[in-house]
């Protein structure tokens, strides 16, 4: 009974959201995924002869799910929700990459797989109900419930249960996910880690390493570049390159630097001009190039973590470049992967300019996930 009254209500909230999403669409950001994601344009369903489909929301998501698509030696397809995440699946070889509708065209659009693989917290309803419908596997990849969000689940539990109704299998990253998930109502719950610790990242560019010590500020966010600009001193011997989180802040972030480089007289270049990374500051501002940087990058200060409210950000990239690592304190939503990183510097924001590196020691990945039970589920 729960179903017809779900699509009734995502049905007005589709309807009422209309004049918004139209509005939005005509953002640099959303013009390719909010068209095709809320009036299907140019976005039929997968023509799937008895395939797998895996589901992920962005590019983070996207790269985990690279070791296990390339490992499959048939053709699968991909959905996806943002432009960076159809972006990257589109880059893997035998791919058929989607925006995946809103839920409200799920029903109609959705067609038989053998295997739907759906990543982390995407737990469309419709997405796994019209699928279980025409008689696909389902499989939860990558399951977590953080401790910050267990105490919401366990108020709609009723909800999830509902959902859970219709996942088939659920592969938990570890043993108190596994847990919460059979508490919310999962059926068959495995613990298999974390599937972020399986993929190598690969270089799209490799830059050439600077003679000085490289510092980097990674995925910053408003407002922390500037606490760490007022608190970080550059040596002689050291040079900064800053990475903003989203790339419709570039022109601000420049600005900033070109003030900070003015007023402590060092030189200043923009990766986009200048890739010899031969300046004292460097504004990355091109998408995609943070796997290159962390490649070249000595000590990486994790930004999302030094100001409250974001949670922090994935700590396994900079990690497998073995790069010295400092963060804030803020990384509610990525305590689990930080689990599975050695030598985390965690450093309030006043704490910063107190830091010594020479004490600080490289960070490792400590421990790989497995796919082979995923594998099999895939047969």
């Amino acid at each position: 009974m729960l179903l017809p009254f779900y699509y009734i209500l995502v049905t007005l909230v589709y309807l009422l959201a209309l004049p918004l999403i139209f509005f939005i669409a005509f953002k640099k950001k959303y013009k390719l995924s909010i068209p095709s994601r809320f009036f299907l344009l140019n976005n039929k369903p997968f023509n799937t002869k008895n395939k797998i489909w895996f589901h992920a929301c962005s590019l983070g998501e996207v790269n985990s799910l690279k070791p296990i698509i390339e490992s499959l030696e048939e053709e699968v397809d991909v959905s996806v929700i943002t432009a960076t995440g159809y972006k990257s699946a589109n880059s893997i070889k035998n791919v058929h990459v989607r925006f995946l509708p809103f839920e409200v065209f799920l029903p109609f659009w959705i067609r038989k797989h053998r295997v739907l693989v759906v990543l982390e917290a995407e737990l469309w309803p419709l997405l796994f109900v019209a699928s279980k419908i025409r008689g696909t596997k389902t499989v939860l990849l990558n399951a977590r419930v953080s401790d910050r969000s267990y105490s919401s689940y366990k108020k709609f539990a009723w909800f999830y249960r509902w959902i859970f109704s219709y996942v088939d299998k659920v592969f938990a990253q570890s043993q108190i996910d596994k847990e919460r998930l059979l508490e919310l109502g999962a059926k068959d719950v495995i613990v298999s880690g974390n599937i972020k610790t399986i993929a190598t990242p690969i270089l799209t560019c490799k830059y050439e390493k600077p003679l000085k010590e490289v510092i980097t500020l990674a995925s910053s966010h408003e407002g922390e570049e500037e606490l760490l600009l007022q608190n970080l001193h550059l040596a002689k011997h050291q040079m900064l390159v800053v990475v903003p989180r989203h790339p419709e802040r570039f022109k601000k972030v420049e600005d900033m630097l070109m003030r900070y480089s003015t007023k402590h007289n060092l030189s200043y270049a923009k990766l986009s001009e200048n890739e010899k990374l031969d300046t004292d500051i460097v504004l990355c501002d091109k998408m995609g190039e943070l796997i290159n940087i962390y490649a070249i990058t000595d000590i990486t200060y994790l930004c999302g973590s030094f100001k409250d409210g974001i949670g922090g950000h994935n700590p396994l990239e900079c990690a497998f470049f073995n790069n010295k690592i400092i963060s804030g304190p803020f990384i509610f939503n990525q305590k689990p992967l930080y689990k599975l990183v050695s030598n985390i510097k965690i450093a309030s924001i006043d704490e910063v300019s107190s830091l010594n590196y020479d004490l600080l020691e490289k960070s490792e990945v400590l421990y790989k996930g497995e796919i082979d039970s995923l594998l099999k589920e895939l047969k």
